[in-house]
């Protein structure tokens, strides 16, 4: 196809063109030239060609052997890599991901009707102009996510090509075709031969992507059924409340989608309600509440993120935010310094930003019931942060005039007794912040020491 010109950077077209100089094919392959014709910018060149591993390895200086038992060679060029992979037939697959064996193959078609969708089954180079063998560019100009062949074959090879399938739709918007479709909902239970860590991968990037609410063909599908049967449960919640206007799932949808793509607020919108299903209750009038969800949801969040293999900071992060979703200081009158010193304290300052994306997602996911009155109270909240934050009020034991090597240098003994001084202390800055000063702070740690009979 030669009118389709694709612009290859120069490194990766010194790679495919050494190669071909030297009498063998090779092209670049997969996501560069899907991207590429989406005018997006691709994160990799890979290259295929039908050069052995080690007749590639001949002909550039350095070379990596990332991949040797399937065919693939890192070529580096300056301090950059290439990924350079031999035609290759699959053999057979025994556990939904590996094959039994790779068979090295001169014919170029081979290699492109063993991977998964259509537009990721394109290649290119200069001088032949774009292969497109099986309809890719026709179901990138229609949006659609279609597997290269039998759906039912490509996911025996990899079941994770399922949770892909709904990945590319969320990432370019597009929709599954039916009979890919209905081979994702026939072998779906096939994803639990899955490591954790590469379905997590897949889930972040759906989660980042433009369409976060696509998990709900994942849950359609029986996707979520496998690793998120938690995420079920929500689509299958009703809230009978004036504050809703969703199931919890769909509230959860909708709430991603007014936070921006970042991991963490994604995850935590995900999570956020993930706990109202196990603390649903009925009023007398038919009202649904859920009382505690937050604090279970926490725990559920932490467990969920293990199990998913997610690292500490965002397991911590994540988890501190599902806490506090729902949290208001439980006062009812309007919010003051003190109340917001008090919540920074409590919650940790560093989480506030984040903490009120969450909370203003929630409320714009709800259903219209005193929204105003909710956002004007959440932006009170902000300015409060933000009023605090420029005067350096102190909201923390770092943040205080005084250390606990401070007051031993007045006399104190080390031991417990210094820490319940230095949170008398920090409370009584609180609640005034003009009482962060030294020398006030030593003396108002001597009289409480004095009235408690420490030494």
């Amino acid at each position: 196809m030669k009118d389709v010109r694709i612009e290859v950077p120069r490194k990766a077209r010194f790679i495919v063109n050494t190669i071909m100089a030297a009498g063998y094919e090779a092209y670049v392959v997969g996501g560069c030239v899907r991207d590429s014709i989406l005018g997006r910018t691709p994160q990799d060149w890979d290259i295929t060609t039908s050069a052995t591993p080690q007749q590639v390895k001949a002909l550039f200086p350095r070379t990596l052997d990332t991949g040797l038992q399937h065919g693939t060679v890192t070529v580096m060029q300056d301090k950059e890599g290439f990924e350079v992979t031999t035609y290759r037939i699959d053999g057979e697959y025994e556990d939904s991901r590996h094959p039994r064996e790779v068979i090295f193959t001169p014919n170029l078609e081979e290699d492109l009707k063993r991977r998964d969708f259509t537009i990721n089954a394109m290649a290119y180079n200069e001088e032949i102009g774009l292969v497109d063998l099986f309809g890719g560019m026709r179901d990138l100009q229609e949006g659609i996510i279609r597997c290269v062949g039998n759906a039912e074959e490509r996911f025996a090879e990899d079941a994770l090509r399922m949770l892909r399938a709904i990945r590319f739709s969320a990432q370019l918007g597009y929709s599954i075709e039916e009979k890919t479709r209905a081979a994702i909902r026939l072998m779906a239970p096939t994803l639990s031969r899955i490591s954790a860590e590469r379905i997590q991968v897949e889930l972040v990037k759906m989660m980042v992507s433009d369409h976060p609410d696509y998990l709900r063909e994942a849950y359609a599908l029986g996707v979520t059924k496998v690793f998120l049967p938690e995420f079920d449960a929500c689509m299958e919640t009703g809230q009978h409340n004036p504050h809703h206007r969703y199931s919890v799932g769909e509230h959860i949808l909708h709430s991603c989608l007014e936070v921006g793509p970042d991991k963490v607020l994604r995850l935590t919108m995900l999570l956020h309600d993930i706990a109202k299903p196990g603390t649903l209750t009925v009023d007398k009038k038919g009202i649904s509440h859920f009382y505690g969800h937050a604090e279970v949801g926490r725990r559920m969040a932490e467990k969920i993120l293990r199990r998913l293999k997610f690292d500490n900071h965002t397991i911590q992060t994540v988890c501190t935010l599902v806490k506090y979703h729902d949290h208001d200081t439980g006062v009812k009158e309007e919010p003051t310094l003190q109340s917001a010193r008090r919540f920074m304290n409590k919650i940790g300052a560093e989480y506030c930003p984040a903490l009120f994306a969450v909370k203003r997602a929630d409320i714009l996911a709800q259903s219209d019931y005193r929204r105003q009155e909710k956002l004007e109270r959440l932006h009170r909240w902000e300015e409060l942060y933000e009023q605090i934050c420029r005067e350096n009020q102190c909201v923390s034991l770092k943040q205080l005039a005084v250390t606990g090597k401070d007051l031993i240098g007045a006399g104190m003994k080390p031991g417990k007794e210094l820490g319940e001084v230095l949170q008398f202390l920090l409370r009584q800055v609180l609640d005034d912040p003009s009482l962060n000063e030294r020398e006030i702070l030593l003396r108002m740690a001597k009289d409480f020491c004095s009235r408690h009979h420490i030494l």
